[in-house]
């Protein structure tokens, strides 16, 4: 059974949570300023090399977000931690 390291819960079988997409920075918040072209490439384009990236997770029984750090080769949870501007912290 896969174990996901809940940051209020601690650790907790996958199936309570729900994968949110990958973590990605808004564009400029002059958003009107953006082409067609870029505001396409935001939407709908992901990176998807190899390596560790930073996801939204939810935790369905508590109601909360959060962001994992997951190996995307081994499928393997880095840390999380509760996205509130810092990225100190977190668990393995």
């Amino acid at each position: 059974m896969k174990i996901i390291h809940c940051p209020i819960n601690g650790p907790r079988p996958l199936q309570e949570f729900y994968f949110g997409g990958q973590f990605r920075s808004l564009p400029d918040p002059a958003g009107e300023s953006m082409s067609d072209l870029d505001w396409a490439d935001y939407v709908f384009n992901r990176d998807g090399a190899p390596g560790v990236q930073k996801e939204w997770w939810y935790h369905t029984p508590s109601g909360t977000w959060f962001i994992a750090e997951r190996d995307i080769v081994s499928d393997s949870f880095v840390r999380t931690y509760l996205f509130e501007g810092s990225e100190g912290g977190g668990h393995a």
